[in-house]
């Protein structure tokens, strides 16, 4: 498009109705010309505004990809960090309800003790006691029916 000429200014030897239509006549090439500036900026926006659209559609895809990939994996690396410190707290856990349970016998097992109650050991000990002297009740039990057997024979 051609820039606007400006009319120079009328002399005072013109007259006023010539510029008057003059003054008009630029004031409205001035603005015909802005007026096509703007549809010009328009049409320039909206084909220009289509490929940055699609740019930026793009950019933010790749943007989305990359920030999906980091978070897996801060997200895996919790997941991780989080796995370990339970199994720690459950070994801890574990050995503090060990140690409980080992207190809780003993004190149990004193305070059966006090009362005359024998112990898991002692009770071992007496049952495999008892079984031998009844092996050896067997055995001397045994012997008085053979001798008298053998007396019966000798009566006979």
């Amino acid at each position: 498009m051609a820039k606007p000429k400006l009319k120079s200014r009328p002399t005072a030897s013109t007259n006023a109705s010539g510029d008057a239509r003059r003054v008009g006549k630029t004031v409205m090439d001035s603005a015909q010309q802005i007026w096509l500036a703007g549809l010009g900026a328009f049409a320039k926006a909206q084909s220009e505004g289509t490929k940055l659209f699609e740019s930026l559609v793009k950019e933010g895809a790749a943007l989305d990809a990359k920030t999906r990939k980091f978070t897996e994996a801060k997200v895996g690396e919790a997941r991780g960090n989080l796995e370990q410190t339970i199994g720690q707290v459950r070994e801890r856990s574990q050995e503090t309800w060990d140690k409980l349970e080992k207190v809780f016998e003993d004190r149990v097992s004193r305070a059966l003790g006090r009362i005359g109650i024998p112990s898991h050991e002692e009770l071992s000990t007496l049952t495999k006691r008892v079984e031998e002297l009844a092996r050896e009740v067997r055995k001397l039990g045994d012997k008085p029916a053979a001798a008298k057997k053998a007396a019966t024979k000798r009566a006979k």
